[in-house]
């Protein structure tokens, strides 16, 4: 029998991140170390009681730690209203009360890799807050983390879902997504147009999915409620898209993605370029590939996942 594949996560915890956090905690073959949490789409505390709601849903008992409460250089930009003002839809779920595991998630991050030597992935689902604190404080772990997977940017197609240009995890905190690009870790980033080319949840899918019958299924429909206002009113799409969840199906099956590697850096500038991806496709800067760039990801191979892990 193959060993499970260890992953640490990283997650600003809000209603795609609850559905990746449950394909992950729902796989036979993963094994969930760590689960770190960063500001983002909600404000830290609210990341928290989601990812431990989620956790304790999915009969996960390792550590929810919290880290970053705002990036590194600005002030915190949220998503409420995308996700909601409790990230998980506003539909009513009991998000309080639950208590995180002692420690700061840059430090857990530093921990976890330097004790498992070559055996974590790590899996960044929110801004890259943590990530790049725990790499400018002990640059040492670059060498010792086979396989990072981020859902971060948007790749070769582009649009942006938070300005023209830009992608909300790296808008968010784009200092913090320039450290981890130059940081020589083996990236593989899985961005916005990918989860709206092959993750969005049409009547259709919406009702497979609710055919499963169980609990994961039911949440992983009820938690996008606003979501769902959000992509009928604003990005004109058949329904909600699914960017975390397509990103941690890349981790589970890289096999079937197609990838271009290329050289990518990041705009930190001010609006309207601030958190673009700068993805050099031809090579035009000279600059040494760091990222493999996932440009397509089969829709159906992506759906018969996520049925798997929720059925």
């Amino acid at each position: 029998m193959s060993r499970p594949q260890r992953l640490l996560i990283d997650t600003d915890t809000a209603s795609d991140d609850a559905v990746a956090l449950m394909m992950a905690f729902r796989s036979p073959d993963v094994q969930v170390e760590a689960v770190t949490i960063v500001a983002g789409n909600v404000p830290l505390d609210r990341c928290v009681q989601n990812a431990l709601y989620v956790a304790e849903l999915c009969g996960y008992e390792g550590p929810v730690i919290a880290g970053a409460g705002a990036p590194l250089m600005r002030a915190l930009g949220t998503a409420t209203e995308v996700h909601g003002e409790d990230g998980m839809g506003d539909i009513g779920l009991p998000l309080t009360g639950r208590t995180p595991t002692p420690g700061w998630g840059p430090q857990a991050i530093v921990d976890a890799v330097r004790a498992n030597p070559g055996e974590l992935t790590v899996v960044t689902l929110g801004p890259l807050t943590n990530l790049a604190i725990a790499l400018l404080w002990a640059p040492d772990i670059v060498e010792l983390i086979p396989r990072v997977v981020c859902m971060a940017g948007t790749g070769l197609h582009g649009p942006g879902n938070v300005s023209p240009s830009a992608e909300f995890n790296v808008w968010v905190d784009p200092e913090a997504c320039r450290v981890v690009l130059r940081s020589g870790l083996p990236l593989e980033f899985v961005g916005w147009d990918i989860s709206i080319a092959s993750a969005v949840v049409t009547p259709e899918r919406a009702v497979a999915i609710r055919a499963l019958g169980t609990e994961f299924a039911d949440l992983a429909l009820d938690v996008q409620a606003v979501l769902e206002t959000y992509a009928d009113t604003e990005t004109e799409l058949d329904g909600p898209d699914l960017p975390d969840p397509i990103a941690m199906a890349q981790v589970l099956d890289p096999s079937v993605a197609t990838v271009k590697r290329v050289h990518v850096d990041v705009a930190i500038g001010p609006d309207p370029m601030r958190g673009a991806l700068i993805v050099d496709r031809y090579g035009f800067t000279g600059g040494e590939p760091n990222v493999d760039v996932v440009t397509a990801y089969p829709e159906e191979r992506f759906f018969a996942l996520l049925a798997d892990r929720l059925r």
